[in-house]
């Protein structure tokens, strides 16, 4: 397992620190390091990691305030030379709180929970209804529930899924196969390997791409006549 991990910290000395623990873990890889805030998010906003060391304290948006702003939830390790946070932590569900200096068995008990916690996360839950209409999706530590007819595409983003529905998106831990075998195939199909879209949403077809909403989206070759079965064509 490689794990995309990102550091914010305003301080040289613990960005510094935390590189070097990162290093002594070979499912960790740094792919960006930020000193201010406000850089960090323009970042996590465009890539989608799974690890974020954070720090709390920081000038202009502080760490829990970044949180509040991201689309979707990393595991989140807060880094903080103050105690005062935990309760915060607990309420922002983060998966481990560092208190600075941070000690080798500590940092290697947090990336350890953060291993166990990608192991045993699930695909995306839906009801044991015979011909269900709906799906329950967890993100940000509760599970949201969706119905069919809201959702316009499903999108592979890396370790990812990303939801679209016609109020926004919900980025979501899973794979594209399991999210496929939850959805009703009445209503979905996959038309790429990275797009499942909901038949009812389709605004029109082309050669090799069809529209739903604002968005242009890939057909495969080979599943392109199996789409047109499913379509009521005059």
């Amino acid at each position: 397992m490689k794990l995309k991990c990102v550091i914010v910290d305003d301080e040289l000395m613990a960005r510094l620190s935390l590189e070097r623990l990162c290093e002594k873990r070979e499912e960790l890889e740094i792919i960006g390091i930020f000193d201010q805030s406000t850089e960090g998010l323009n970042f996590l906003r465009e890539k989608i990691v799974d690890v974020l060391f954070l720090d709390v304290e920081m000038p202009g948006l502080n760490g829990l305030e970044l949180l509040d702003q991201l689309s979707y939830m990393p595991s989140v390790i807060l880094t903080t030379s103050k105690t005062e946070y935990a309760f915060d932590a607990f309420q922002y569900q983060v998966t481990d709180y560092l208190k600075k200096p941070i000690s080798l068995p500590r940092f290697m008990q947090a990336v350890d929970k953060v291993i166990d916690k990608k192991t045993a996360v699930k695909a995306p839950v839906v009801p044991k209804n015979t011909d269900p209409n709906e799906i329950y999706v967890k993100t940000e530590g509760r599970y949201i529930r969706i119905e069919y007819d809201n959702i316009l595409y499903v999108e592979n983003v890396g370790d990812y899924v990303k939801i679209r529905t016609n109020q926004g998106s919900h980025i979501v831990y899973a794979t594209m196969k399991n999210l496929e075998e939850k959805l009703n195939p009445k209503f979905f199909f996959r038309v790429h390997r990275s797009f499942i879209i909901n038949l009812s949403k389709i605004v029109d077809i082309e050669e090799s791409n069809l529209v739903i909403a604002d968005k242009v989206i890939p057909i495969s070759r080979a599943n392109k006549p199996e789409l047109l079965e499913k379509l009521n064509i005059l």
